[in-house]
């Protein structure tokens, strides 16, 4: 059996008819860019999120440089953020001209640790860009309070959590600003990159959009430099069939995730994601990412994890992390697994002039030599899960 960390073939196979009609549609209109799809689904992501203004743009990346520039946030400003989240998070910092500066993450959750942030707050701080990393909602109350109390505006990096809510509200919905991605493999995917921003700001989600197409209020007008960054009506044509799934699919993945945390509880040297605050929030599921802890070979607890013949052989933990050795022997099993994320921003060599060294974050830089994850999809079987668990079984205990 081959399992796949994510499978888009069932979902197109399901969708298949009504794709073909929406993709035809727009073809035959000769309306490739803007247009009734675009305005459709601007309205309805807006109505499915609680926000008055969506702007669609092309992807998750030029929705966070729209966000920080519309905010006017540029050269001597700073940023924080996570160091522990896809590399684009901080470059849109960098993009503008601001720095990003990081800090610690939660070990249960991997999300910005809200605790820390407070340190590294002085006058060039601007905003805060928490990260609702996996498709789990970052405490949006907490953050608030603390961004309105300090005078800074928040930009939700919403990219990995279209879906997920914190007590009731979406995520995109708190900050100034929400930043979405609409990458194939997101819980919400176009057919190529597709981004959007979402305000309750009218000005702030007027100046976006003029920014998006040139810094043009209209035609042939530019006030100020922009850039092109449209949703193209193609693209918007694949949301709007399959957004009306969305909260069906976050459940399955709800339940997916569900399976994971009962069927691998208490396995040793594995931590699963906490769901600590469950019951204020509904997480979306994008990813399902388990740390894996090293243990010594000199630990007598190995010989009780694996078999001599494993403990030999070239993948065997001692001569790779135990994280590394994991993902190879299931593999080796036909089950695919991704590692999000090896390297934290902070020690990218694009980033090596900020200073940050190896120990900077050494909870971030830990966690990203252990986490791993397994495949989930809404459209993954009983059966194919089970595999998975049971193989995972056998390997750790």
């Amino acid at each position: 059996m081959q399992i796949p960390p994510f499978s888009l073939s069932k979902q197109i196979s399901l969708l298949g008819d009504d794709l073909n009609s929406a993709l035809l549609r727009v073809l035959q209109s000769g309306q490739y860019i803007g247009g009734e799809e675009v305005n459709t689904f601007e309205e309805s992501f807006a109505a499915s999120i609680g926000v008055p203004h969506v702007v669609g743009c092309n992807s998750g990346t030029d929705a966070l440089v729209l966000a920080l520039r519309a905010l006017d946030i540029g050269a001597g400003d700073e940023v924080i953020t996570s160091s522990f989240s896809f590399f684009a998070t901080a470059e849109a910092i960098s993009a503008v001209g601001a720095k990003p500066i990081f800090v610690e993450i939660d070990p249960r959750d991997y999300l910005i640790d809200l605790s820390q942030i407070e340190k590294v707050i002085n006058s060039a701080t601007k905003a805060i860009l928490p990260v609702h990393l996996f498709g789990c909602p970052v405490d949006m109350e907490q953050l608030m309070a603390l961004a309105m109390k300090n005078g800074l505006k928040v930009i939700e990096d919403c990219a990995q959590a279209c879906g997920a809510k914190w007590q009731g509200r979406s995520v995109g919905s708190w900050g100034d600003i929400g930043c979405f991605s609409f990458f194939p493999t997101k819980n919400l995917g176009a057919a190529g990159d597709g981004g959007c921003i979402s305000t309750q700001d009218g000005q702030l989600a007027q100046r976006i959009r003029e920014l998006a197409i040139h810094g043009m209020p209209r035609r042939y007008l530019h006030t100020e430099l922009g850039y092109n960054s449209r949703l193209d009506a193609i693209q918007a044509a694949v949301l709007n069939v399959k957004l009306p799934h969305l909260a069906n699919w976050v459940k399955k993945r709800d339940l997916v995730a569900k399976r994971y945390l009962d069927a691998l509880d208490n396995l040793p040297g594995v931590e699963l994601p906490s769901t600590k605050s469950t019951i204020h929030m509904l997480h979306a599921w994008n990813q399902f990412v388990v740390s894996v802890k090293d243990i010594s070979s000199k630990d007598s607890l190995s010989s009780k994890l694996f078999s001599h013949q494993e403990m030999r052989s070239s993948n065997s933990p001692e001569n790779q992390n135990r994280r590394d050795w994991l993902k190879n022997s299931l593999r080796n099993h036909g089950v695919n697994t991704i590692i999000y994320y090896p390297i934290p921003i902070h020690l990218q060599p694009a980033y090596s002039e900020l200073g940050y060294t190896s120990g900077s974050l050494p909870i971030t830089e830990r966690l990203c030599s252990e986490v791993l994850s397994l495949p989930i999809f809404p459209e993954i079987t009983f059966e194919e899960q089970n595999y998975v668990i049971k193989v995972i079984k056998n390997l750790l205990a």
